[in-house]
């Protein structure tokens, strides 16, 4: 694979996650949270499950780490590994903008300029445990946790969160975490 391809794969599916955005749907618009605390959003977060969008399939261990930069932007950094737990660990960088100032639950992700897709926080936990992030096409979902696990109790009350706004669950893969090289710690 040469050094451009990375680019190349990143640049088309921002194009395709860009398409998706302006697809129109009968459904109502997904319904956000009312506020996100951005400093106690930052971190890590496992992917639990997903709708995954090209770049991501076949992904494994894969998670998403948020940090403030100081020109007000979020630094994305999504992490992964190919196939098995046991592949290299690789990484992609985004850049996030919140787009919605009073519940900051509504963002721009930018992986390569100019297009940027939406990024909706549809589900947070009281202690940020949890999140779902969703897109407005409902094609795209990341259930995404604190841990790489979560209790089977959890993640169905989250599959019927998730439903509730109209997404087919049963297109929501489980992302293989354990053990995984994608611990910040390790």
């Amino acid at each position: 694979m040469t050094k451009r391809a990375p680019a190349m794969m990143a640049l088309f599916a921002a194009i395709l996650m860009a398409g998706c955005s302006i697809t129109p749907t009968k459904m109502p618009p997904l319904k956000t949270v009312t506020h996100v605390d951005l400093p106690r959003f930052m971190g890590p977060w496992y992917v639990i499950g997903t709708i995954p969008w090209i770049v991501e399939k076949n992904n494994v261990g894969t998670m998403d780490i948020y940090g403030m930069r100081p020109d007000g932007k979020i630094g994305i950094t999504y992490v992964f590994h190919r196939k098995e737990l046991s592949a290299k660990r690789e990484e992609m960088h985004a850049v996030g903008t919140v787009l919605e100032k009073k519940s900051h639950a509504t963002w721009g992700v930018q992986f390569v300029w100019p297009f940027q897709a939406p990024y909706l926080v549809i589900d947070l936990a009281p202690d940020y445990s949890t999140t779902v992030i969703g897109h407005p096409s409902r094609d795209l979902i990341w259930i995404m946790a604190r841990t790489p696990t979560l209790s089977e109790n959890t993640y169905r009350n989250l599959l019927s969160k998730v439903a509730a706004q109209g997404y087919d669950i049963n297109r929501i893969v489980k992302v293989p975490q354990a053990g995984s090289k994608a611990d910040p710690l390790q």
